[in-house]
């Protein structure tokens, strides 16, 4: 059983892991730039000043600023339909707030769009990933404020424009539904509490982080709306960080609890992006939680008029739910849960579920009936790099291998997947801990967790394998 004709296969990175040349070619600061190193059990700091001697990962991350042409060549010899990267924002609006773009790092998207096209690849560019600029946390609070709309959609005006003829398909936002999370305000918001000293001190305010959320719910509507005017052939998604849930027995209040966590944590989110308004659950969570959604007059006109064309996920794990709260609890990607029985886990404690990815492809086919598309999904682990410099990584061929079958079955049960971009195709820095030793790549990369390293690239044997997977369609795992 092979893939449908036309299938995207490839991989992706954001700017803020990936990319860099942070205060090159004109280039602001943003959010991610102000974070620090971390570790599994050290959080990573937020500093409002730099700090001397302090080491920043986003800084150089893996410099795909100054290896994109060797980097692209490698994911073509991959045979790469696709890839998912993001556009620094602060690249092209260095504070965020300015009126006119800087031209040197809209060049910069020139080149690497030019040089996708050379081995056609087809780029699916995230326009927020995690890079708020930093200047709109000073002067605005990022989202908190509804000025940051505005921002945000000059800033969508331009790379629309420049780019209408090298990119057809745009996400708005990365896991947008990261915001119903605290870890969210800063990450995917750019929001700093008063106190907040690190990623997950728990300094937080749920009415400003919903606040913040609607606003990118109306940036977001009016991205899409814009973009179908400038070019009616683009195609735009929304972008959910996907918590599967599983009630831990079948006791009501199990099921009840996981199908609310269902809704919070995703489908809030995917309603208002993909149907143009907000569910009924949420308004009760709202009147639960005290949390009063400030809307203006149009508002909801603009949510309607601006649903996204495709639906697009991050998948990596799954998670349980339970009532009864004396039971363990696991890891896992921005929400940990009840330590399921029936999975293994990662190395960083994240619970292996392929099965998982088939019932999610069904649970959001089942509800939206638009095309899916899978842009984020791979196993952070520690390399070991062999005295002849091999690297054999059978558990990651192991993971993505059980993902893919259950893709497959997914298609068979009559889901529309287009495209799966397996995460970090070449090594990145961890958007939670700023390790490096967490690796997701097909391709290594020198660097360690410290930022010592030459970033020379080694392919693992992973980046054969999936070679093959992409040649046969799917069909030789």
């Amino acid at each position: 059983m092979t893939m449908k004709e036309g299938f995207y296969w490839g991989g992706a990175t954001a700017a803020n892991q990936f990319e860099g040349g942070w205060n090159q070619g004109g280039k602001g600061p943003s959010t991610s730039d102000m974070m620090t190193g971390g570790t599994h059990t050290i959080p990573r700091r937020i500093t409002p000043v730099l700090e001397e001697g302090t080491y920043y990962p986003s800084h150089e991350a893996v410099d795909f600023y100054g290896h994109y042409k060797e980097d692209i060549a490698m994911m073509a010899e991959m045979g790469f339909k696709m890839f998912r990267m993001s556009i620094n924002w602060s690249r092209i609006y260095p504070n965020g707030y300015e009126l006119e773009p800087n031209e040197e790092g809209l060049q910069f998207y020139d080149n690497v769009f030019a040089e996708l096209k050379k081995y056609n690849i087809e780029p699916l560019v995230t326009i927020s990933h995690y890079e708020t600029p930093f200047g709109l946390t000073q002067k605005y609070n990022g989202w908190a404020s509804r000025e940051v709309i505005d921002c945000y959609i000059r800033y969508c005006t331009t790379l629309f424009n420049r780019y209408k003829d090298q990119v057809k398909y745009w996400l708005t936002f990365n896991e947008i539904n990261c915001l119903t999370m605290p870890m969210g305000a800063y990450m995917a918001a750019g929001i700093l509490f008063e106190g907040k000293e690190t990623l997950v001190d728990g300094v937080d305010d749920p009415q400003t982080r919903f606040q913040a959320l609607h606003h990118q719910f109306v940036a977001s509507a009016k991205a899409v709306k814009l973009g179908h005017e400038i070019n009616p052939d683009f195609q735009i998604g929304c972008m959910v960080a996907f918590m599967t849930t599983y009630p831990n027995t079948c006791n009501p209040d199990d099921m009840l609890l996981a199908q609310k966590k269902d809704q919070i944590s995703n489908m809030i989110c995917g309603d208002v992006q993909v149907r143009g308004a907000y569910p009924g659950f949420a308004k009760r969570f709202f009147a639960e939680e005290g949390i009063q959604i400030e809307m203006q007059p149009g508002d909801e006109q603009t949510l309607l008029e601006g649903c996204v064309d495709f639906y697009s996920f991050s998948y990596y794990m799954s998670l349980v739910e339970s009532a009864d709260e004396s039971l363990e609890r696991a890891e896992g990607n921005l929400l940990g849960g009840i330590k399921n029985p029936y999975l293994e886990a990662s190395d960083w404690g994240w619970q292996i579920d392929p099965k998982g990815l088939r019932y999610t492809l069904n649970h959001l086919y089942d509800r939206y009936q638009i095309p899916l598309m899978v842009v984020e999904n791979g196993l952070g682990a520690v390399d070991v790099v062999e005295e002849d410099g091999s690297i054999q990584d059978d558990y990651r061929i192991d993971y993505l291998k059980g993902h893919i079958e259950q893709m497959k079955e997914a298609v068979a049960d009559g889901v529309d997947l287009i495209a799966y971009t397996m995460w970090g195709c070449i090594d990145l820095v961890s958007a939670s801990t700023g390790e490096m030793k967490k690796r997701y790549g097909f391709i290594h990369v020198n660097k360690d967790n410290d930022g010592n390293g030459d970033l020379s690239r080694t392919p693992k044997k992973s980046f054969h394998w999936y070679k093959k997977v992409i040649e046969s369609n799917g069909e030789e795992l």
